[in-house]
């Protein structure tokens, strides 16, 4: 980890604040040995118990990462019955969309597709762009969990099962990316800096309506991948060699717009490498070593200069922005979610009472 993160501290013996909070949290998020096997048995009773007589008794969401497919492959192996949700956002790779398609037909799974608004959403993109924050995956990232609420919600499903894994993607730095849960920034975000359109047809939530998912509808979020040991490369291999799965060249490069974002606009806007943040979870799960990590970051964020001329190209032209106006943006003064209203101090205290109860195991890992 570096100082790209302006509120990163460290201790005496030089680790820093990120390590220290996995270490201090990691047994409460991650079963491990013959208890986690136990936990998983418990919890597939609960939801073929709680969804007898749906057609499906659990959702996943689908974007053709390694992730959300393991989810898949694991949730048909365990012999549940999930409906796969896929919000489409506009900037799905082709490899994505023929990664999702033909897991989910493999394995005999559902699929129900979203197709957002496309001038709602990207006039909402835009708004982050301009807003100059280094949060702009934060419209996807929302839109999804909203989505994956509301159908379970109108589908009477008892339980979401999430492809979150904390013990390989545990680092969480606000001042990257905050405003996954926080509406009151992201509606602040399109005030200040959108068209003013009206945002009732993107999914999204307050914390009022977590709360009545969560407590009154008694709706589940289950990070199924903390109840197993889960091993990316493991899980990658078994995918191809029982799926066809076809691997990306990047952390969440299935979507366009999320490589673009975070192998151009990231590093040479804001200075940040989220790959260092990838690369230390994985250093601290013990699945890969920090001389090999320190090595692979040596390496242009992009896959390729040739790939990268080709998406900024796209990406203007889908954005309807000349060079002019792209350049203008990327030249914008930086600021971040403080800049704008929020909400950060209810968030900070949620995830504090989440996490308490999830040492006392009354909420899920």
């Amino acid at each position: 980890m570096d100082t790209s993160d302006p509120e990163i501290s460290f201790n005496i013996d030089g680790i820093c604040n990120h390590c220290e909070r996995y270490d201090n949290i990691i047994e409460s998020r991650v079963y491990k040995g013959e208890i986690a096997q136990k936990q998983l048995n418990n919890i597939v009773k609960s939801i073929r118990k709680k969804g007898k007589g749906n057609e499906y008794n659990c959702i996943i969401g689908v974007s053709g990462g390694v992730d959300s497919t393991y989810v898949a492959y694991l949730t048909n192996k365990l012999g549940l019955r999930p409906l796969a949700i896929h919000f489409d956002n506009g900037w799905n790779s082709e490899l994505a969309v023929g990664n999702i398609e033909k897991i989910l037909d493999k394995l005999g799974i559902d699929l129900y597709t979203y197709v957002i608004n496309w001038d709602i959403f990207s006039d909402l993109q835009k708004a982050f762009l301009k807003a100059s924050t280094p949060d702009g995956e934060v419209p996807t990232d929302h839109a999804i969990a909203a989505l994956l609420f509301r159908e379970a919600n109108r589908r009477n499903i008892k339980y979401i099962i999430s492809g979150m894994n904390f013990a390989t993607e545990s680092m969480s730095v606000r001042m990257w990316s905050y405003g996954h849960s926080d509406w009151k920034y992201i509606r602040d975000i399109y005030r200040t800096n959108g068209n003013n359109n009206s945002l009732k047809v993107y999914p999204h939530y307050n914390f009022i309506d977590l709360f009545y998912w969560t407590f009154i509808k008694k709706i589940k979020v289950v990070s199924i991948l903390n109840y197993i040991d889960y091993d990316k490369k493991e899980a990658m291999e078994i995918l191809k060699e029982k799926l066809d799965w076809i691997k990306y060249k990047g952390k969440h490069y299935e979507s366009i717009y999320t490589r673009f974002y975070q192998g151009y606009i990231l590093p040479t806007k804001f200075g940040i490498d989220k790959r260092i943040g990838h690369l230390s979870d994985l250093i601290r799960a013990k699945q890969i070593s920090r001389s090999n990590a320190l090595n692979e970051i040596k390496a242009p964020p992009y896959p390729s200069e040739d790939l990268l001329a080709i998406d900024m190209d796209y990406v203007k032209k889908k954005f309807n922005y000349s060079d002019e106006e792209f350049n203008e943006i990327m030249n914008l003064p930086l600021k971040n979610f403080k800049s704008y209203k929020n909400q950060a101090d209810i968030v900070e205290k949620l995830k504090n009472i989440v996490n308490f109860l999830r040492r006392h195991n009354i909420y899920s890992k």
